[in-house]
């Protein structure tokens, strides 16, 4: 009889902490992190890296830029799905100017992103520190040429952290770590060498934080044909959202 109870306990101790796992995981919405409603918006300090000169000089160019909600809508593929406008300016002082347009998709296991036809996952269940997915699956890297974005691991990382952005405490973070590579030998000016970095930090009740990408290919000086870099950097960083 006493095996008997002792099995049943343990029997209710295993289910009931498979339980309490399964419910962790399922304790936080993606709409949490992602809140998309009509006329909700995010304004940002843009830092835009290019490479001039052919090449041979980097330059930071700063704008503002604001995503805004515009409408709900449906994708191609019929789904729920929400249409985003962004509007860049070069200051304060500047008036707002619509430049791009976004689609947010929540598909209920993640969220997708659609820009300048790339869809990308930018969110994904369950959100748990370490939990990774291919943030790049439905990006066809070879038709736009974009095969640095190949094999990309999205990880949560720093769940429910608090951030400081300028003058901006942000409370309950979390970050998506994406990629930070770096192949061949940047201290040699005389070998190729490509940097690929990308991480994102959204904050619950509000969105996207902050973001920062970077993308780099040198090439090494050849035969009539001096040394050069090419590739591109986005950094935003939430100065105001409603």
């Amino acid at each position: 009889m006493r095996k008997l109870f002792l099995l049943a306990l343990i029997t209710t101790i295993i289910i009931s902490s498979c339980k309490k796992s399964t419910d962790d995981f399922q304790t936080i919405p993606l709409s949490d992190y992602y809140p998309l409603q009509v006329g909700k918006y995010i304004t940002y300090n843009l830092d835009s890296t290019v490479f001039i000169n052919f090449g041979t000089k980097d330059t930071v160019i700063k704008y503002q830029v604001k995503h805004q909600v515009d409408a709900q809508i449906t994708d191609n593929l019929g789904r729920p799905a929400y249409r985003i406008l962004r509007y860049i300016r070069k200051t304060a002082a500047n008036p707002w100017v619509p430049d791009n347009t976004f689609m947010a998709v929540p598909t209920g296991t993640s969220i997708e992103f659609i820009e300048n036809n790339m869809r990308l996952i930018k969110l994904a269940s369950p959100i748990r520190n370490g939990f990774s997915w291919k943030g790049h699956r439905y990006v066809d890297i070879y038709g736009v040429d974009m095969r640095y974005l190949e094999d990309w691991d999205y990880t949560y990382d720093s769940l429910n952290t608090k951030i400081t952005l300028g003058a901006i405490m942000v409370d309950s973070t979390l970050k998506v770590a994406q990629r930070d590579e770096v192949l061949g030998n940047p201290s040699d000016p005389n070998s190729y060498h490509e940097i690929n970095y990308g991480a994102e930090r959204y904050a619950k009740g509000i969105g996207l934080v902050f973001r920062n990408f970077l993308h780099v290919e040198y090439q090494p000086p050849r035969p009539g044909v001096g040394a050069y870099r090419q590739g591109y950097g986005v950094k935003l960083t939430m100065i105001d959202h409603n």
